[in-house]
């Protein structure tokens, strides 16, 4: 399939800018649709250049509906549905990560679960995002949902090659990721030499997620290759104009490190 607007937005965007920052709403971290919608808001006004929608339980149903519906009305760059499952669907989105759990050890992960969610998606015409996805240790509740056989996190060699794979296999993207909240584990994000490894093997756009919770850390994920980061736990903050703030610094740090990339290029 060729490419769909979201998907030449985001390379357009890598090619001129050099990096960029998405910001991930999981409905069900929120006390109600209000306070996720608001900060799904102040993400986008904070320069966040995709939101991202998911989750790994229970984003699905009205929920989602009402959630995506409220973000859609509210802000002006593309709506991602992140799905857990074939239930997080929903028709008031641009587009959604078909994604395949690289290292998943069930297959219902790579394919089953996409064949089973198409149907919708044809129904509902949101585009496509093929995403190889490669979970990292700890991995959080998708590593446990997704029954992932979780990259150990000093073997970097191991993600290059399943990244690789996943470019060869199709995928337009790669993301790895650490799963929600890994610093509860006692880790940070992805650890520096592993995105400078699937860095060097790929040459799709490369989406780094999971525990990039400081400034400093996304300059350091920035710099080590990531042509993206996801921030989600970051940015639950729920003090009004708070969110806007935190955005608006990791989106200049991203405006930052993909000028210092183009001009390395």
């Amino acid at each position: 399939m060729k490419p769909g607007k979201v998907d030449l937005y985001i390379n357009e965007i890598l090619g001129s800018k050099g990096a960029m920052l998405f910001s991930l709403i999981d409905p069900v971290d929120y006390r109600n649709t209000d306070a996720a919608i608001n900060t799904a808001k102040e993400a986008a006004d904070g320069g966040a250049d995709i939101i991202l929608l998911g989750g790994s339980v229970g984003a699905a149903g009205n929920l989602l509906d009402s959630v995506a519906k409220g973000i859609k009305d509210a802000i002006d760059v593309p709506l991602v549905l992140f799905p857990g499952n074939t239930s997080t669907m929903t028709k008031h989105a641009d587009a959604v990560y078909f994604t395949s759990l690289l290292n998943s050890r069930n297959p219902y992960w790579h394919t089953q679960a996409q064949m089973l969610a198409i149907p919708l998606i044809r129904e509902s015409k949101i585009e496509t995002l093929p995403v190889g996805y490669i979970l990292v240790y700890p991995g959080g509740t998708a590593g446990w949902v997704g029954d992932a056989n979780l990259i150990p996190r000093e073997k970097p060699n191991i993600a290059a090659m399943l990244a690789l794979t996943g470019e060869h296999m199709g995928q337009r993207f790669i993301l790895t990721d650490t799963g929600s909240n890994p610093h509860a584990q006692g880790c940070g994000a992805i650890p520096s030499e592993m995105i400078r490894a699937v860095k060097r093997e790929i040459s799709v756009p490369y989406i780094v997620g999971g525990g990039i919770t400081t400034i400093s850390e996304a300059k350091r994920v920035f710099s080590s290759g990531a042509d993206v980061i996801q921030i989600g736990t970051a940015f639950q903050d729920g003090k009004d104009g708070s969110v806007k703030k935190k955005a608006t610094a990791f989106s200049k740090i991203a405006k930052e490190e993909g000028l210092k990339k183009l001009r390395t290029q």
